[in-house]
């Protein structure tokens, strides 16, 4: 190895990019020098020449001496004696300073003030660097609020700034929310039909969903992600490849409960008109969801009701005074994302093949740009728009939070955070400095994918993430949370170690890295606390060894999902005691076969035809452990009495799906989990599932609308056996 490589390895490993893994199939993985130097290069980092790579190398090895204060720290609340250490250059001492100030500006904009002698400070370590010497003392600290506020420390001249953030040891938690087990529903909100919508699930429909919902006994109602996607490019459909993980997706607003759609005239002609009924109806009629269609007929109407709404004396004064107010609240970041769509669709009116800001000219590929500045000026009226949906969005999901108040809920939303990003979106434009653009998340090889998965999903840098206080994390969390009474973080796993694979490297070449987890728990642990809201960490996949107990101690409930909670040198089901009261557990996910899908072998079935098995010997192996996997569930359902001898042939496991989905429900509702989930697709016995990872067209993912209509939903018979079965098993 030369010396260049050596140091890029060097400055990678002082940066967090682990030096080697293991993969799922025990062989050692040593990352490739090039994928060091292109992931170094898009976080930033100059690797010209040796001479500036050991300069970078000696500035982060010294930092924590040479800064008199860290960038961000964090105590907890409970803490007796919070402190924090600083390091002081001795030579300062010389100059006749005795004294440090210390001030910190709480959140609520109060100052407390403190002269302290530094010779009374309990000194840590010393440590001399280039002939200076520098000391670490313990500075103690008073006793404070939880929440974000600013330190300062100032000697003569030289001031440090700190992000001085109080958290709670733990998060909210189930048991607060309520004392019994309980269960709820889980849906993919664009997947419901109903007479009114527009050929996709709406937030009316979650109003109708959550009011039936708790008639029936349910706790919650679980979402796929809400966040925002590409208003001008709906054929981007992923709810887990946002543009942003702040503000929500617009095409889930219900046009006709819009305020002004009914006095709107010309609203009400273009509603109205044969042709617009017509696409109406096929929109409605159509087997999978039209999302180019559905937007075109949503926001036809929408541009109409703006223009009415922004007219002088056309609208309610109220509503509009409730608009100004939630623009003011939500200050840049809206107007950011305004902005940005405004640019997206400016953009591709000029060339629809243009996707992403990075084809943008140069002047506009920053929001910080004398041409972003005047393009703002030039068009006011646009970006309001796009702010006046966000508004319409936010009151909608608004009203859905406080009607599972209403209907005695004692949980409410259970909504879904995405991992990250899509790198074309306006959080990677808007905050360039913590998005590691270029760069993507993915997951390394396994058995079933091979060459790895490159999710596409833009990485945030976990130094410049707690330079800036975690700033992005809280808004991501804060903005989910103000409607949620629990929140499922997607991939929890990779807020301890994230897969990240460089520009133009495969997904097997990818590198892990290190982020703070103890400070994002601590955040996330504010922000639940804050906000009264649940948080659980979907933990699948391959745990590190004390991951589990560190998510716990924490007070974040983990996900438990019936195909996985198996003695894997056996393959028996865990019995429903072993599951852990601080859980949250279900049948299945919306990456994984429904429970008559995976009775039926369905999903083996996709993989085969297209092609996704590695080898013929795993295909034949997987087609024999399933016949087994129904031995074995049949055998679990039947020892601790949730199926009946008389409901299934032992020998040729002949069952009808009402006795096997009830069963399996009765098993989950036996475990020790706190909160039991029932995918909408499960209660209604569907065979296929909503998302095949690893496929884009080749598999209708995103796009299946429930077969049953929300009018008809719960005269379903399957669905008034699970809700007769959960009552009678988990009693509210």
């Amino acid at each position: 190895m030369n010396t260049t490589s050596h140091l890029i390895e060097q400055l990678a490993q002082l940066i967090g990019f682990h030096k080697n893994y293991t993969n799922s199939f025990g062989i050692n993985q040593v990352p490739k020098v090039e994928a060091l130097e292109s992931l170094l290069n898009a976080m930033g980092y100059n690797l010209t020449n040796e001479l500036l790579l050991a300069e970078q190398i000696k500035t982060l090895e010294e930092k924590e001496w040479r800064t008199v204060l860290p960038t961000t720290h964090i105590v907890k609340s409970i803490d007796k004696k919070p402190s924090v250490q600083i390091s002081i250059n001795d030579e300062i001492l010389s100059f006749g300073f005795k004294t440090l100030n210390l001030e910190i500006r709480t959140e609520q904009g109060q100052s407390v003030k403190e002269c302290i002698e530094i010779t009374a400070l309990e000194l840590i370590e010393k440590k001399t660097l280039s002939d200076k010497l520098f000391s670490k003392y313990n500075v103690f600290l008073p006793q404070l609020d939880e929440g974000y506020h600013q330190l300062s420390i100032e000697m003569g001249a030289q001031q440090s700034n700190c992000h001085l953030i109080v958290a709670p040891k733990t998060c909210f938690s189930a048991e607060e929310a309520c004392d019994k087990k309980v269960w709820g529903y889980t849906a993919q909100l664009y997947s419901i039909q109903s007479k009114h919508n527009f050929g996709m699930g709406d937030f009316t429909d979650l109003n109708n969903l959550i009011i039936n919902a708790a008639k029936y006994g349910a706790s919650t109602i679980g979402l796929n992600p809400l966040h925002p996607l590409y208003q001008n490019n709906p054929a981007h459909i992923s709810p887990y490849s946002p543009t942003s993980r702040c503000f929500l997706n617009t095409l889930y607003i219900d046009v006709q409960s819009v305020a002004n759609f009914s006095s709107c005239q010309l609203a009400q002609n273009k509603f109205t008109c044969d042709d617009f009924q017509t696409r109406l109806a096929n929109a409605r009629a159509s087997k999978l969801i039209s999302y180019t269609e559905v937007a075109a007929l949503k926001f036809e109407l929408l541009n109409i009701l703006f223009d009415d709404f922004s007219l002088p004396n056309n609208s309610n004064d109220a509503n509009k005074q409730n608009f100004i107010r939630y623009v003011e609240a939500q200050g840049d970041d809206l107007h950011t994302l305004a902005t940005f769509e405004t640019l997206y669709e400016h953009f591709r009116n000029i060339d629809s093949s243009i996707y992403d800001w990075k084809l943008w000219p140069t002047e506009y590929q920053s929001p910080y740009t004398k041409e972003v500045k005047e393009f703002q000026q030039k068009h006011k009226k646009r970006i309001q728009y796009f702010m006046y949906l966000q508004w319409l969005a936010h009151q909608q999901l608004q009203k859905a939070a406080e009607l599972t108040k209403v209907n005695h809920m004692p949980i409410g939303l259970y909504l879904d955070l995405a991992v990250g990003c899509d790198g074309s979106g306006v959080d990677v434009w808007s905050n360039q400095d913590v998005y590691v653009s270029g760069a993507s998340i993915g997951a390394p090889p396994d058995a079933m994918n091979t060459l790895g998965q490159n999710w596409g999903l833009t990485p945030m840098n976990p130094v410049a993430l707690k330079d800036q206080g975690y700033l992005t994390l809280r808004k991501a969390l804060r903005c989910n949370m103000q409607y949620a009474g629990a929140l499922r973080i997607d991939h929890i796993l990779g807020l301890m170690r994230q897969y990240w694979i460089a520009p133009g490297s495969g997904a097997h070449e990818g590198i892990y890295i290190t982020y703070p987890l103890d400070d994002i728990l601590s955040i996330i642990a504010l922000e639940s606390r804050r906000a009264r809201c649940i948080v659980i960490g979907e933990d699948l996949g391959t745990v590190p060894d004390g991951f589990g107990e560190i998510m716990a101690k924490s007070g974040l409930l983990s996900y438990k999902v019936l195909f996985f909670e198996r003695w894997w040198k056996t393959g028996l089901f865990k019995r429903p005691e072993l599951y852990p009261s601080q859980s949250i557990a279900t049948v299945s996910t919306h990456d994984l076969p429904t429970l008559a899908g995976w009775w039926a072998s369905n999903d083996l079935d996709w993989r085969r035809r297209l092609n996704l098995y590695p080898s013929e010997a795993l295909k034949e192996k997987e087609q024999t452990d399933r016949v087994n996997d129904r031995f074995r569930l049949i055998n679990a359902l039947k020892d601790v009495g949730a199926l009946s001898p008389n409901d299934i042939n032992d020998e040729t496991l002949d069952i009808t799906h009402q006795s096997l989905n009830t069963a399996v429900q009765k098993f989950i509702a036996l475990t020790s989990s706190h909160i039991q989930l029932v995918p909408i697709e499960d209660a209604l016995e569907l065979l296929q599932q909503v998302n095949i990872p690893g496929t884009i067209d080749e598999h209708p993912n995103w796009q299946q609308k429930l077969p049953v209509n929300l009018e008809d939903l719960w005269a379903t018979p399957s669905l008034i056996y699970i809700n007769n079965l959960l009552n009678e098993v988990r009693p509210k």
